[in-house]
């Protein structure tokens, strides 16, 4: 994770501890303490003219042709190909926006959501007997096709179902899927296999994507999940009116294109989470200062973080992946109440989400996960147990309207010990949306998902 939260508190303001020969920081001005209102501005300033010269002498040299005698005058003894590494990671990793490319948002439901209380299989005689106390019934059911319907707590979303921008998949899972949370969490995380690779799926969607913007990967709420950990550096948000870079406030704008320039070129962690840093503060500190948007969201920390990220997108970011989790749905007991409360934050903020997007929502595609579904019998204290196969709702840009994928019935002989059985893979559902919404080939879904060849369930036209 790279905290945006960037130190440059700590630069001493010492020439002598900053770097050796105090004389010879600027090319100019001996005296560096006179380039700055404090001596820390100046000392970081200095820093920064002094390696823009040393870069201008090895431009000068390359110039002529790269050779070890050439290189090694110009001030830097590495090889050519390092050099080439180090220049593309600078200009392409920061580079401004292009075209809009597309945006998959994860909502992860954590705790275990009850798939059979969001999407319901209307009139199944199967679950009024195993729910006699908790199944949803009634009028206000939402009507969807094949026999489902959608709690009604989720009517905040029946304008995106009456557009046809919302879908269903029932029964989903992977077959690797214990009913530990912390495995199920983190098995999905990873891409759906208990044996697959370390990094998370999403990281290694953000690879195979190629090169992006600053917030091309982003965590909304300030946790990174498992999903986004590897190597692609993603930034974890908590609000963006908060993303700052610690000491500077005392630092003037040509100060900070100083800290700017001083870390350009430099293939080092440090230099890369600073430039990130930097880069982050700048357009964060933008779009929270432009006026705030008039939808009107649900209070709490999901309506904030989606809030935030909404603006992330329409202010041209880049952002490609995003992730927003949202706890709370382990309900073993009086589900009833605590499903019709949850559900009603969750359509409401969505709804408000898709209402801020507007245009953008055209190119933007939300899927929500949960680590497994539950048990279908209700248990003693009028909830649900963990169980196995559960839920997932897409909506957004291109999403073909309705329910998707296999769907075999909850008869005692199809169930998996007592639960749902997950007769549709999360992995067929998420190459789905990669492939459509991000442009990934179907060759690169080998590297995000290994040792899977995915099917497509049909979520997107």
């Amino acid at each position: 994770m790279n905290d945006v939260h960037a130190r440059f508190d700590d630069v001493s303001v010492d020439a002598d501890d900053l770097l050796p020969a105090a004389n010879f920081l600027h090319p100019d001005c001996p005296d560096w303490r006179r380039l700055g209102p404090t001596a820390q501005d100046a000392a970081l300033r200095a820093a920064a003219a002094r390696q823009q010269a040393d870069a201008q002498e090895r431009d000068a040299a390359w110039s002529r042709g790269f050779n070890r005698r050439r290189v090694l005058a110009g001030g830097l003894g590495v090889g050519v190909a390092a050099l080439g590494s180090q220049v593309v990671t600078t200009r392409v990793s920061y580079a401004a926006p292009g075209a809009e490319a597309g945006t998959l948002v994860v909502v992860f439901l954590r705790g275990g959501m009850d798939g059979l209380s969001v999407l319901v299989p209307v009139g199944d005689p199967n679950l009024e007997k195993a729910r006699p106390g908790i199944a949803i019934r009634g009028n206000d059911l939402i009507a969807m096709d094949r026999g489902f319907a959608l709690h009604p707590a989720l009517k905040g979303l029946k304008p995106l179902l009456d557009a046809g921008q919302l879908a269903a998949i029932p029964a989903v899972s992977t077959p690797d899927l214990s009913r530990s949370h912390f495995q199920a969490q983190d098995c999905l995380e990873r891409g759906g296999s208990a044996t697959g690779s370390q990094t998370g799926w999403l990281d290694r969607v953000l690879s195979v994507a190629g090169p992006g913007t600053t917030f091309r990967g982003v965590a909304m709420g300030g946790g990174l999940p498992r999903s986004l950990a590897g190597t692609e550096r993603p930034i974890a948000v908590r609000r963006l009116k908060d993303v700052r870079v610690e000491g500077a406030g005392q630092f003037t704008a040509e100060t900070e294109k100083a800290i700017a320039a001083l870390y350009t070129g430099v293939q080092s962690p440090v230099a890369a989470q600073s430039l990130l840093g930097l880069e982050a503060v700048s357009s964060a500190t933008r779009l929270s200062s432009a006026p705030r948007s008039a939808v009107q969201y649900p209070e709490g920390d999901f309506g904030e973080s989606l809030r935030d990220l909404a603006t992330l997108i329409k202010g041209g970011t880049g952002v490609r992946v995003a992730c927003v989790d949202v706890g709370g749905w382990d309900m073993h007991t009086e589900l009833i109440g605590d499903m019709n409360n949850n559900l009603t934050a969750l359509g409401n903020t969505l709804a408000a989400f898709a209402q801020d997007l507007g245009e953008h929502l055209a190119t933007t595609t939300v899927v929500t996960m949960s680590e497994f579904g539950r048990r279908l019998e209700q248990n003693g204290t009028n909830g649900t147990d963990h169980g196995h196969g559960g839920v997932s709702l897409v909506l957004g840009g291109g999403v073909k309207r309705g329910v998707h994928g296999k769907w075999v019935g909850l008869t005692p002989d199809v169930l998996d010990q007592g639960d749902v059985p997950g007769t549709n893979d999360y992995r067929d559902l998420l190459a789905e949306l990669v492939t459509a919404r991000l442009g990934v080939s179907a060759g690169a879904l080998a590297t995000i998902f290994p040792g899977w060849q995915p099917t497509p369930v049909g979520v997107m036209g």
